[in-house]
């Protein structure tokens, strides 16, 4: 009977995991479709149908893509290296330095996790606007560089590397700066390996707020001149959109298929299940 039992169960398993991935790959199969056949073929499923790569000529030529790609390159770049400096030294101030108020700052570094970014928009555009950075990279960027999740996890992470290697490093003449560099970054690195890319996935595909702060092209990201491109009511064809789709997209996952042996591995080692 437990034997009968566990079988089920673990069909059940199996049936649901590949209804889930079904689920999930039939918009990427349908817009792969698209993309590579011309437009006759769109809602014409023929497997011997005629395969082209015009319609990303067609996307690439009829919005300013290589902007775009280069604004979203340099401001996934600005975030991730202002996140790596400062939650750097928060996490390594938490983690071994005693001082009044530890906790409570703590605390309010978590109560951050629990403030959704979406109803402090108004008040970042006012930032914004004071600080006369509404339309540019930095307007995008600046409200993200402060992560919570990120000086949680990185304090989680120092927290368990043995005092004897400060002692052993303050013995050899390192400063306090000398222990972190020297001692805790290389330690933590499968830590900031796995951060780096869940920071810079989230920032790629984010699109609400750099929508509200920017009007040019100048300084558009690609989701947001996707958005816009897609939006043109001239005539433009599913499959050029697709494709222009399938561009933006690219990146994030040839970078997804190249590290995730060591995105998963970065994960499990720090804790994160």
């Amino acid at each position: 009977m437990t034997g009968a039992t566990d079988m089920f169960d673990r069909f059940l398993n199996t049936f649901a995991a590949w209804a889930l991935a079904l689920l999930w790959i039939l918009p990427l199969a349908y817009a792969v479709w698209t993309a590579v056949h011309p437009a006759a073929y769109e809602a014409r499923f023929e497997l011997f149908a005629p395969l082209t790569l015009d319609n990303f000529g067609k996307a690439w030529e009829a919005a300013p893509f290589a902007r775009y790609f280069l604004n979203t390159f340099i401001l996934v770049t600005m975030i991730l290296a202002g996140q790596f400096f400062l939650c750097t030294l928060a996490a390594f101030a938490f983690a071994r330095f005693e001082f009044p108020g530890r906790s409570i700052l703590f605390t309010l570094v978590l109560l951050q996790l629990l403030v959704m970014p979406d109803i402090l928009m108004v008040e970042n555009y006012q930032t914004m606007r004071l600080l006369n950075l509404v339309d540019t990279i930095p307007a995008i960027a600046l409200p993200y560089i402060a992560s919570g999740f990120g000086i949680f996890l990185l304090r989680q992470t120092f927290m368990t590397i043995p005092k004897e290697l400060d002692e052993a490093a303050r013995v050899e003449g390192a400063s306090v700066l000398g222990v972190l560099w020297k001692v805790y970054i290389p330690l933590a690195k499968p830590t900031y390996l796995a951060y780096g890319l869940v920071s810079v996935s989230h920032h790629w595909n984010n699109f609400l707020w750099p929508l509200i702060v920017t009007n040019s092209v100048d300084t558009r990201p690609v989701t947001v001149g996707l958005s816009i491109f897609s939006a043109i009511d001239s005539g433009i064809e599913w499959s050029v959109i697709n494709a222009a789709t399938l561009m933006t997209s690219g990146p994030l996952l040839v970078a997804f298929l190249l590290f995730q042996r060591q995105f998963v591995q970065s994960f499990m080692r720090a804790g994160i299940k």
